[in-house]
């Protein structure tokens, strides 16, 4: 039996409480992409553009070439079936609408209000429900197991395939898309230092193996 696994999607706010979304998550398959895009013909402001024939030429290489952001969607399935036959008054009269509205809310735009405190923009700040120049969209830590990602949530796509008598969805399923906010921030930082480890290991490892002819 496949245990399960809990992630969550937490609001980096000062925001009192923070929103926050647990759910299961045990994919068997978790998809990340990284992209880099890389100009065509000789590279912008270099001489000899693509050519190389020693490592420190590479630098002037690679000044022609720009990384993207990392980003990923995950899915996930929201269920009140549990809770409902336990007997949850929220589940059994809301099923998963409150769900629903902390991922909405996640995407809204925010308004800083007093004390830093963030506020959506909806509620009075702003005629207009677009981004405006003091609007931002949260930003959220996805936290699974060892990773703990700031990200901005990019997309979310919610497949109703339950509803109470009342037409509240109690079961969907959902597709979150996020952008990894990569810069100097205490989250970021952490992971990056995960992934150098991660593959000094890896690469003191493939040498013991080469040198002993992968035997």
């Amino acid at each position: 039996m496949i245990q399960t696994v809990k992630g969550a999607l937490v609001e980096y706010a000062l925001s009192v409480p923070p929103l926050m979304l647990l759910f299961e998550f045990n994919p068997q398959s978790f998809s990340r992409t990284r992209t880099v895009n890389v100009t065509t013909g000789n590279a912008p402001g270099t001489r000899g553009g693509y050519d190389f024939a020693l490592p420190t030429e590479t630098p002037r290489v690679a000044q022609g070439v720009q990384v993207e952001p990392e980003s990923f969607s995950i899915e996930i399935m929201l269920d009140a079936t549990d809770r409902m036959n336990d007997g949850n008054e929220i589940a059994t009269t809301l099923g998963i609408e409150p769900e629903l509205d902390t991922l909405r809310t996640m995407v809204e735009p925010k308004s800083q209000g007093p004390g830093g405190v963030q506020m959506l923009a909806s509620l009075g700040l702003g005629e207009r429900r677009a981004f405006q120049r003091n609007e931002t969209p949260s930003v959220l830590l996805f936290v699974w197991g060892t990773h703990v990602l700031p990200v901005f949530l990019t997309s979310v796509q919610v497949d109703e395939t339950a509803h109470l008598p009342n037409l509240i969805p109690y079961r969907a399923n959902v597709t979150l898309s996020m952008q990894v906010i990569e810069g100097n921030n205490p989250f970021y930082d952490v992971e990056k230092a995960r992934q150098v480890i991660g593959a000094a290991i890896h690469t003191a490892d493939a040498a013991v193996n080469l040198g002993g002819g992968l035997y």
